[in-house]
Formats: C-alpha cells, structure tokens, sequence
C-alpha cells in the first residue's frame, strides 16, 4: 500500500441523514503532524465531517484516505487501528467502569498500565480519582477522561469534537495544554471547536464550513476573523 505524508485527506465529499444532505462536494487534506481547526455555525456539517472520516457515518459520494490509504469503506475499528483516534462530542466516557478502567480499555493490549500512568502524567486529577467510577467524575474530569483517550491509543491522528463545551475556563486551559501537547509529539490534529481564538492559536490551518461546504480555508494568520464572527452570527450566507 503506498503511504505519504498526508494524515488526513477527504475529497469529493458528499455526507447526510437520510434526505437530508449535510455535506456537498467537501475536500480536506490534513498534513502528518499537522493541526487544524473546523469552524463554523451550528448545523454547518462540521460534526458530520469528523464522523465520515472516523466511519462512524457512510459518504454519498467521495473518499476517505489516511496516510495514502483510501479506508473510505473499512469500519472505524479498522481506522483506530490505522492509527485514528475520533473523541467525539459529549464526554464519551464508560460512567460504570473506573477511571482506570476506561484507560486501559483504550490502550493497546499489553501496554495497558504504562498507558494509564502516560495519560495520569498529563491529567494529574484523573490520578486523584483512579478508582471512582468515570460516572461520579464532575464534567470536566469526565471530559479529560475522554481525551485522554487520545494519549493512551498513541494515534496518528486525533479527530476532537467540541472537546471544551461547557467546561470551565481553568478545564478549558488544561484541555489545550494537553493538546498542545499532542501537537510536540507529532500526533496530527482536526478539532472542532466554539471557541475560534483558542482554535486558532493551536492550529496551522482552518476550514470554515457553511451549509456543509468549505467558505474559507488558510493558515490562522491569513484568514479574515472578521469574516469568520460574522458567519457565526448569521450575518454571511452562503
């Protein structure tokens, strides 16, 4: 199979729901390593961009590459195993299992303690509470929980969706830290996210969606924010 440099590349896409069609002719490529952002009004397709890329959701029309690779028709297992490592929104956590026993279910077998120590080492409070069960956590350790996710699998490419909804500023802060972190080990990055500045302080390029097509796309520093306010406030059509 030829592999190249792109972690992530999307082409042609067309994604819905039944009737409705959500995504229309949507191209994307992520380079390995690299970090970008999703942004958009609510309804724009950006949830539905992650899960055609995770396999969670089929395209209509399009493909998925990873690496080189087209797993446009291999199912999300066999995604995570490539590599990919979709966290997707609302605090996807096993609230009956431990703390500890959510990490060790992510990792790979055989790695399972030393993976639940890495993901200890970034989120220090996930420590403190290694023996509660997940569904006693507040929401933002649950939220850390599920991110940590992202660590324990050691993937290649992390799909994060709204991953700072509802937390507080300082679980916000911690939250970026670790993605941060993530980014200085080579891990690529596609993050939906509310929070623009924040969005585009980490990452190195940015897609604006609107109605499930691509309006703006570039580098943080050459995109018009201007712009990018307005659509979220409904003032730009497209």
């Amino acid at each position: 199979m030829s592999r190249d440099d792109t972690a992530l590349r999307l082409r042609g896409l067309a994604a819905g729901y039944g009737e409705v069609a959500v995504l229309r002719d949507l191209d994307l490529e992520l380079p390995a390593g690299g970090a970008g952002a999703l942004l958009g009004p609510n309804g724009a397709g950006k949830t539905t961009v992650l899960r055609v890329a995770s396999g969670g959701l089929a395209p209509t029309s399009g493909t998925v590459s990873m690496a080189g690779e087209d797993v446009t028709r291999l199912s999300p297992h066999e995604r995570q195993q490539r590599g990919m490592c979709h966290v997707p929104e609302g605090r996807s956590v096993f609230p009956s299992l431990t703390v500890r026993e959510n990490l060790r279910l992510q990792a790979a077998r055989g790695d399972e303690a030393a993976a639940a120590e890495r993901a200890i080492d970034v989120f220090p409070a996930l420590g403190r509470r290694i023996s509660n069960l997940a569904g006693t956590l507040s929401g933002g350790e649950q939220q850390m929980l599920a991110v940590a996710r992202a660590y324990v699998s050691s993937p290649a490419l992390v799909l994060l969706d709204e991953a700072s909804l509802g937390l507080a500023p300082r679980m916000v802060d911690e939250i970026y830290l670790f993605l941060a972190r993530l980014r200085a080990e080579g891990t690529a990055l596609l993050i939906v996210e509310q929070f623009v500045d924040r969005a585009l302080a980490l990452v190195d390029v940015v897609w604006v969606l609107v109605r499930g097509q691509v309006v703006i796309a570039g580098p943080p520093g050459e995109v018009d924010r201007d712009a990018i306010a307005a659509m979220y406030l409904g003032a730009v059509r497209a």
